[in-house]
């Protein structure tokens, strides 16, 4: 409880104190990062293209802890069975997330042309 107490307390403090200098950026952040120049469109592929890269690494990941698995199974064809699961996963998952990024990379593209955009 006491704990908890103290969490909340600091996190209230932390806040308040950063809370003014957050005022100082005005309104004219937003514009100054770039934000109020991009196309939503290239916006929603910018972050399409960092889930799925970010994905892509976790599928990449998978597949090398198949093989560190198979690896150090000595022999086992029971945890080499596993290890071929998991690989054949990592696989599958990786083929899935470059057909997502060539659908998404195309319907953005698709739709782009369509509306006539400059972008």
């Amino acid at each position: 409880m006491k704990k908890g107490l103290i969490t909340a307390f600091s996190i209230l403090i932390f806040a308040l104190v950063v809370t003014p200098a957050l005022a100082q950026f005005g309104v004219e952040y937003g514009t100054a990062t770039g934000l109020g120049t991009k196309d939503i469109r290239e916006g929603v592929m910018s972050v399409v293209n960092v889930l799925l890269g970010f994905l892509g690494i976790v599928a990449i990941i998978i597949i090398l802890w198949g093989g560190f698995r198979w690896m150090t199974a000595g022999g086992n064809e029971e945890k080499v069975g596993e290890a071929k699961k998991i690989i054949t996963a990592g696989i599958i998952g990786l083929v899935i997330i470059f057909i997502a990024y060539a659908l998404a990379a195309f319907i953005i593209t698709q739709l782009i042309t369509a509306t006539g955009a400059t972008g």
